[in-house]
């Protein structure tokens, strides 16, 4: 199979490669919790009728209680963080900016498209004087790599700053929400990663004038549905949910520490939400795990490093755990030739796999 760059997820293309079918597949490739945030029942009219300015200002205020965000009206919902990722280049007259990487590509590339010249740099000491436009993805991905506050608001002084804190709920003290309002500050936000309601497709820009009207503009009447509307609100004001999942997510990152360290990889950093490997033969272990029916996430540009999601459950785990006690084996017991052998796990797939 070629494989495309992807961000991760396309389990669909895959078990049509290797003829093995969906439900079989172990999907660790998108960093989004596997146990996510219960839906609520909703009323039948929230399916129904238009999304109303009442649920459109719980939804905010529910936003900046959560983030500690002064005033709703800095809070703007749009469908995913990945629309103002879209949007913002299209929005914002720049001509240089700076990206902090190595970190989500999408970044560089919209603002590329946009015509503007973009740099990446490795630390905040890099950024060029004459950028007009900084984006910092904190925690960062794929690397978990975080940033003090104090240290990213120094930067907004004097030219735009974005950060992307799609990760920021597993630890919310490194949030520089609190400061919107009162400096060059957009932050973004997801309902897709902690709370693992991706197919939701609700985020959240952070800003003040002049940027929240053109956001606003820009995303246009009912910018979210009103089902996701309400899930976020209550999901927003659950911080009894919050405080249990970031445990059990931080037990769970623990044990997929063990797993991976047994295999023999070097882990290059990661949140709760998943783990950065570096490993010499990492394409082949990519295809190992392929043919495991276990999909991890590969970085072109970085060929040696792949990255894990939390397996959802103790079968995941195992098999997780199974998949790569055979590659360690057969890279111990002969390369190739072994390698070659440890791909007739994928003659067991046809087995009934225990939900």
């Amino acid at each position: 199979m070629t494989h495309q760059e992807i961000h991760g997820g396309e389990v669909d293309a895959f078990a049509e490669a290797y003829q093995t079918p969906r439900e079989h597949w172990i999907d660790l490739s998108t960093g989004i919790n596997p146990v996510a945030f219960p839906i609520p029942d909703l009323a039948r009219e929230y399916w129904h009728r238009l999304p109303d300015s009442g649920v459109d200002a719980w939804l905010r205020e529910a936003a900046a209680t959560r983030y500690g965000v002064a005033d709703p009206a800095y809070v703007i919902p749009c469908s995913g963080s990945q629309a103002a990722i879209q949007w913002l280049p299209r929005l914002i007259p720049a001509t240089r900016v700076a990206v902090l990487g190595p970190t989500y590509r999408d970044h560089t590339a919209s603002w590329a498209w946009a015509d503007c010249q973009v740099s990446e740099v490795t630390s905040l000491e890099q950024i060029p004087a004459d950028a007009d436009v900084v984006v910092v993805v904190n925690p960062n991905n794929p690397d978990g790599r975080t940033i003090d506050p104090e240290r990213l608001l120094v930067v907004a002084k004097s030219r735009l700053l974005v950060v992307d804190e799609a990760y920021a709920d597993l630890v919310p003290d490194i949030s520089v929400a609190a400061a919107v309002g009162r400096t060059n500050l957009l932050v973004l936000r997801s309902m897709g990663k902690f709370f693992g309601l991706a197919g939701m497709r609700l985020g959240f820009c952070l800003t003040s004038e002049p940027i929240a009207s053109q956001l606003r503009q820009a995303f246009g009447p009912w910018p979210v549905s009103g089902p996701a509307a309400v899930v976020g609100a209550v999901a927003l004001a659950d911080e009894g949910w919050s405080q249990s999942t970031r445990v059990r997510l931080k037990a769970a990152a623990a044990r997929l520490d063990g797993i991976l360290v047994r295999a023999g990889l070097a882990i290059a950093g990661g949140t709760s939400l998943f783990r950065l490997v570096e490993a010499r033969r990492a394409a082949e272990l990519f295809e190992h795990l392929v043919r495991a029916a276990i999909l991890v996430r590969r970085f072109h540009d970085q060929p040696q490093r792949l990255r894990f999601g939390i397996p959802a459950d103790d079968v995941a785990f195992e098999r997780l755990n199974e998949a790569l006690g055979t590659w360690r084996n057969a890279t111990a017991n002969g390369g190739n030739q072994g390698l070659s052998r440890s791909r007739g796990l994928r003659d067991g797939l046809n087995a009934p796999i225990v939900p």
